[in-house]
């Protein structure tokens, strides 16, 4: 695409040109408003025989929403005064194809475009903010995946849902935005919420899927957050949404934290969803049901499923619970509920908003608790999202965290590695999932890491693969950035990455305490580094503020402590 800029002769009109070629029965979806009260913003569409049509708004304070269809395709121009029109967003998509092809891109503010990463192989979204996974799962044959998401900048707005589509959930192509906030909120900017996180299922009365979420308006009286549902058949876009939960159960004592709706089958073969709140006694999760096989409606309140005490929780949020060792409708199947822990703070540690991942058995009312352990040690794997894919359970997580993100700042982030959870000889464990070997491009290095000299790195996308003469032998690697003091380090007191910024105060130790590590996968992109030791018993994940890469690595530790290191450039 090629963007054109023509000034006018008259100093009060600035015109912007844009230039697309489009296929027949092309559809634009284009996000503007007027910068002029009373005066409005418009864009033109024209082709070869001049303009032939025109969106406008005269909304001064949020950017909304227009469709418009182009039936014959061809060489298409837009344009827009930017004087009296303020545009964030414009692509167009063919409806019949899209979910082959994506959408193409035409226009997107500079500050909120995404970044020009070559290599890099996390998930980040076209455009603008983004933060939790939702409705992670396969519809129709494909991966997909959803995702909270600010269209028209890259601090945290009034939220709606992203979507693109996979086939082997490394490599995604980018969808239209699939659920919109409510009118209401997108005419009173300071009404900050949209709709929130939650899950998908298939439909059961057809092809499709039917969405859950949670809808949030600030201050709305007397409940700022609800549950909706929506279907959509093509999977392109949701249609009206409809509340299913108006309020939260009554004489639990919960604060007004009430969302992130999970949906699965539980082991009687009704449908059940799991909810984040908090309470008096901590952090809660609460369980739903339904006899109404289709999900639509009908949900009552069976119980609190967990409450959860420690690191001074302030909710649960993004709740998730699947069958882990067998089929759901056994007895002995063993069942994860993976959860976050928001505002929470580890004091030993200093690490935040930690992730719980804990084992146990679902009767469809009761969650029995076998054991425990953190999700993940580095905290940058935030509001985790999995699904049962055949019999295996995928998840993915926003590579990021709430005490580094805040709605007064930009903050470009993606998705973690997709990764497995799987139960084996009584330990969990999550690591990548087996197509991440897919992204190997070439070795860099089979012998110079294990000797201890220098490996130099030609681009930011590098996976290296560390086996130890014996479990919890001690070793440090160094990696040079050029921001941040980085690394990874096995010690005395466990595996832990070492990531010091130079902000103020002591950085928080990212450590799994007691863990003796064996076979370390180190994956490093712009801006981000994920550990996976002993098959994903330990898995760490840290986020790296900005995008410089990693320009290379050292390793040191005694005679005979690695048995071999590979290291491979990565590429998508």
């Amino acid at each position: 695409m090629t963007v054109v800029e023509a000034v006018a002769a008259e100093p009060e009109s600035a015109i912007r040109t844009l230039h697309t070629d489009l296929p027949v029965n092309a559809t634009f979806h284009v996000w503007l408003k007027a910068k002029k009260p009373a005066e409005p913003g418009a864009v033109s569409f024209s082709n070869a025989n001049g303009k032939f049509a025109e969106v406008s708004s005269l909304n001064t304070e949020e950017f909304g929403f227009r469709i418009y269809q182009v039936f014959g395709g061809g060489h298409v121009e837009l344009s827009y005064d930017t004087v009296t029109t303020a545009v964030s967003v414009i692509y167009w998509f063919t409806a019949s194809d899209v979910l082959e092809t994506g959408i193409t891109v035409v226009h997107t503010k500079p500050d909120n475009a995404a970044p020009e990463l070559p290599d890099s192989y996390h998930f980040r979204p076209p455009f603008g903010w983004m933060n939790d996974p939702n409705g992670f799962g396969r519809f129709e044959g494909r991966p997909h995946l959803f995702y909270q998401h600010y269209s028209h900048g890259l601090r945290w707005n009034t939220m709606h849902w992203g979507h693109a589509v996979s086939s082997d959930y490394l490599r995604w192509r980018h969808l239209p935005i699939f659920l919109f906030p409510s009118e209401d909120l997108t005419t009173r900017p300071d009404k900050r919420g949209g709709a929130y996180s939650g899950s998908t299922i298939p439909l059961v009365e057809g092809t499709g899927i039917r969405v859950f979420f949670t809808e949030q308006v600030q201050d709305r009286i007397p409940e700022q957050q609800i549950q909706l549902t929506a279907t959509s058949s093509d999977l392109i876009m949701a249609g009206q949404a409809e509340v299913i939960l108006g309020h939260r159960p009554d004489g639990q004592g919960l604060t007004p934290d009430f969302r992130d709706p999970y949906v699965f089958r539980g082991p009687d073969g009704l449908w059940k969803m799991v909810l984040g709140s908090q309470s008096d006694g901590g952090g809660v999760i609460l369980l739903y049901e339904t006899l109404d096989p289709t999900a639509a409606s009908g949900w009552t309140y069976v119980g609190k499923l967990w409450v959860e005490t420690r690191y001074k929780t302030t909710a649960i949020e993004c709740p998730c619970l699947l069958p882990l060792d067998g089929p759901a409708n056994a007895r002995s199947t063993r069942w994860v509920l993976v959860y976050g822990l928001m505002h929470s703070e580890d004091p030993e540690t200093g690490r935040k908003n930690l992730t719980m991942a804990d084992v146990g058995w679902f009767d469809g009312k009761v969650f029995t608790r076998e054991f425990g352990q953190e999700l993940d040690f580095g905290t940058d794997n935030y509001a985790f999202q999995a699904f049962l894919d055949g019999d295996s359970i995928i998840g993915i997580g926003w590579l990021a965290n709430w005490a580094d993100a805040n709605p007064e700042i930009d903050f470009p982030t993606s998705m973690t590695l997709p990764r497995r959870i799987h139960y084996s000889n009584g330990e969990l464990l999550t690591p990548p999932i087996g197509a991440a070997e897919s992204l190997r491009s070439h070795i860099l290095d089979r012998t110079r890491l294990a000797a201890g000299e220098r490996v130099t790195f030609i681009n930011g996308a590098v996976e290296m693969l560390i086996e130890l003469a014996s479990p919890g032998a001690p070793f440090e690697l160094t990696l040079d950035h050029p921001a941040v003091t980085l690394g990874l380090v096995s010690d005395e007191t466990g595996l832990w990455i070492r990531h010091e910024d130079g902000r103020d105060g002591p950085s928080p130790h990212y450590i799994a305490k007691g863990a003796r590590a064996s076979r370390i996968r180190i994956f490093l992109d712009y801006g981000s580094i994920e550990v996976f030791a002993n098959r994903g018993r330990y898995v760490g994940t840290k986020r790296i503020e900005g995008f410089e890469p990693v320009r290379s690595a050292v390793l040191r530790a005694a005679p005979g402590t690695v048995v071999h290191a590979t290291t491979w450039a990565l590429r998508p």
